[in-house]
């Protein structure tokens, strides 16, 4: 029997026998998995498969890990929080909540996956990225940086969402798009859009609302708009006139 102070905490547990790794005695680890010397897994836990939890890594809550997925650094997984397949969870990254992390994807550095979101496939979450409520980040997709995936969005394919880009509601980034700062950067054409309420972009196309048009018709629109509102209007926009330039030395783009 061994006494933990957790969180100004005694703790009851033991060393687990393959790593050596403490276990609170209310927790549960199969002996296939690896708990390392620095590693903790306490509150309700459950450590199954030939899962590995080693470096700093907190496991604690009614959190999970199985298959041979690894949690290592300085990582936390708590709450009711799943990772499984062959995730991988580093860093200062937290896993929290109802959030799943599985296949072969991985969160790093600071990142947070909290909520009831989700991130699988080889999807990697990174930075001090967020990704939250019950959005869905899959396939090859990327979120790094400051950015923040929330609500019911989703982001798959081999799209990236990075600097301080924020994607919420139902809006939806795949194929191959780049979305920072608020700005989509498509392979095939370019123009920016915020992606909130319900958007669906593409490599071609931006759909939003019940209206579809191509990537070159909404920079048109766009910009026609923020003439048309004025000054107030135009101060949102000013930083996107630079864009703009940039789009039509890249592709005719008429605007």
């Amino acid at each position: 029997m061994e006494t933990r102070i957790i969180d100004g905490v005694e703790v009851e547990g033991h060393l687990h026998r393959n790593g050596g790794g403490f276990v609170a005695e209310t927790a549960y680890v199969v002996d296939t998995a690896y708990i390392g010397k620095e590693a903790q897994v306490y509150g309700e836990a459950r450590i199954y498969g030939e899962a590995q939890v080693y470096g700093e890594a907190r496991i604690y809550g009614e959190a999970w890990v199985a298959s041979e997925a690894q949690v290592y650094g300085k990582a936390w997984v708590y709450g009711e929080a799943r990772i499984y397949g062959k995730a991988r969870i580093y860093g200062k990254a937290r896993i929290y909540g109802k959030a799943q992390v599985y296949g072969k994807a991985w969160v790093a550095s600071e990142a947070r996956v909290y909520g009831k979101a989700q991130v699988s496939g080889e999807a990697q979450v990174y930075g001090k990225a967020r990704v939250s409520g019950e959005a869905r980040v899959y396939g090859k997709a990327q979120v790094y940086g400051k950015a923040w995936v929330a609500s019911e969005a989703q982001v798959y394919g081999k799209a990236w969402v990075y600097g301080e880009a924020q994607v919420s509601g139902e809006a939806q980034v795949s194929g191959e798009a780049r979305v920072y700062s608020n700005l989509a950067h498509y392979p095939n054409g370019l123009t920016f859009a915020y992606l909130r309420s319900t958007a669906t972009v593409n490599e071609s196309e931006i759909v939003v609302g019940c209206e579809i048009k191509t990537i070159d018709k909404w920079v048109y629109l766009t910009f026609a708009e923020a003439q048309e509102l004025g000054n107030t209007t135009l101060k949102i926009f000013t930083a996107y006139h630079a864009f703009f330039e940039w789009v039509k030395t890249l592709k005719e783009v008429q605007i």
